[in-house]
């Protein structure tokens, strides 16, 4: 009386109207409260543990809050301006895209960060693959 045994049907194909037919190579998670946050979504090509979406459910976008490059990325563009000439470097403005925070919805979490073409990028979520 507690169990449906076509539950598990029942959710995939709910799952597969969500995505109109496309596939997806994960289902994302909040890490803290497990509320869905994402369920079409693509895998980084070299950092296996991101992922990036476009249609998320779920997600809060901080409008005031900013993601700042890390100082690994910072030493690296450095590095790379003393080789450029002075008229290729762009201004400060121009050359880092805007990255607002993005938190769950429910449980105020960071997940990840959405850029200028608002394309979310997630790594603090967990997936599932089915």
């Amino acid at each position: 009386e507690l169990y449906d045994p076509l539950i598990d049907d029942h959710d995939e194909k709910w799952a597969t109207a969500q995505r109109q037919g496309r596939k997806s190579d994960a289902i994302l998670s909040c890490p803290a409260c497990f509320t869905t946050l994402c369920l079409d979504c693509q895998r980084h090509e070299i950092y296996v543990t991101q992922y990036r979406a476009m249609f998320v459910r779920n997600c809060r976008v901080c409008e005031d809050e900013f993601v700042e490059e890390s100082r690994g990325d910072r030493r690296k563009s450095q590095r790379k301006r003393k080789r450029e000439p002075l008229s290729s470097i762009a201004t400060p403005a121009a050359a880092a895209p805007t990255l607002r925070r993005v938190r769950c919805a429910v449980c105020s979490v960071e997940v990840g960060a959405i850029d200028s073409d608002e394309v979310y990028h997630f790594f603090n979520a967990l997936p599932s693959y089915s």
